[in-house]
């Protein structure tokens, strides 16, 4: 069976309260009320700065046993360091807790700024140095250079594949060249709806897909019902392993079978995003307590 994680991507906002979560409800306990309602979400604050042990394990704790995070890949080694001399600042992201997640760690999603283009010769080599296993990416982590050995967690309490997403942003990504790459490592090219502000393209190229909504107005607009059934539909056709009837693709059409299907919504402003999770899961057949 194909598994079906339809989340949010973040929860601490202020937007929400009142609007998704209820009033009153304490800060500390939104993640255990946002995987009451939906079966996965997306850890964001990796990507902005180094987590620690402490909060993986206390958001792993958080949540029932069979809830599952994506952990967005750290800006510093995508952004600052653009995937270059990347072995030191893997090692130290990999060793900041994420291993700690054991069997609810889900895909890591690796994020490019709009500015950045694609050079084949350095996203190969970036590709390269990727663990593939938690096994390999607890090795990794052991070569960290975090000074404060209690903010570093590197064993590997669940022996398992390692899945990776990627959503680039400049058009010189979106070739058949990028796509063969991933292809040739079972990576995923994240389907990311951007309201028409970024380039995006459908071409699945690994075993599951990965789907980023992140609003018709970026971030900021819900969808409506027939926006979601537009993603229901897709989603059950992938799921399945098809292609949608008008799928925009860059590549060949891939190999058909059944794939796994991670969805999060990133139109955070206003409480759209848990709403519209919420929505698209009943849509699917998800059960959701609202």
């Amino acid at each position: 069976m194909s598994e079906l994680r339809i989340g949010v991507s973040g929860w601490s906002y202020p937007e929400w309260r009142g609007v998704f979560y209820p009033k009153g409800l304490v800060q500390r306990r939104e993640l255990e009320y946002v995987s009451s309602k939906m079966n996965s979400a997306e850890i964001n604050g990796s990507f902005y700065s180094l987590q620690t042990p402490a909060s993986f394990q206390k958001w792993a704790a958080a949540t029932p046993g069979d809830f599952v995070f994506a952990v967005k890949g750290s800006k510093f080694i995508t952004h600052n360091k653009k995937l270059m001399n990347a072995h030191t600042p893997l090692a130290n992201f990999f060793a900041s807790g994420i291993l700690a997640l054991g069997d609810k760690l889900g895909p890591i999603l690796w994020q490019f700024a709009p500015w950045f283009r694609f050079d084949r010769k350095i996203v190969d080599k970036f590709l390269d140095q990727l663990p593939r296993t938690t096994v390999e990416a607890a090795r990794l982590s052991s070569e960290n250079t975090i000074a404060d050995s209690s903010r570093t967690f590197t064993e590997s309490v669940a022996d398992s594949d390692l899945k990776y997403a990627f959503e680039p942003r400049h058009e010189s990504f979106f070739t058949e060249e990028f796509v063969k790459l991933l292809r040739s490592r079972n990576h995923a090219l994240a389907i990311a709806d951007t309201g028409g502000k970024w380039t995006f393209s459908e071409d699945v190229t690994a075993d599951f897909v990965y789907i980023r909504l992140h609003g018709q107005e970026l971030y900021q607009s819900g969808y409506t019902d027939t926006d979601l059934e537009h993603w229901a539909a897709r989603i059950r056709t992938w799921q399945h392993g098809g292609e949608p009837s008008d799928v925009k693709l860059i590549g060949k059409k891939a190999r058909k079978r059944k794939r796994d299907v991670y969805v999060y919504f990133d139109n955070s402003m206003a409480g759209h995003a848990p709403l519209d999770a919420i929505r698209l899961a009943q849509n699917l057949g998800l059960s959701a307590n609202i």
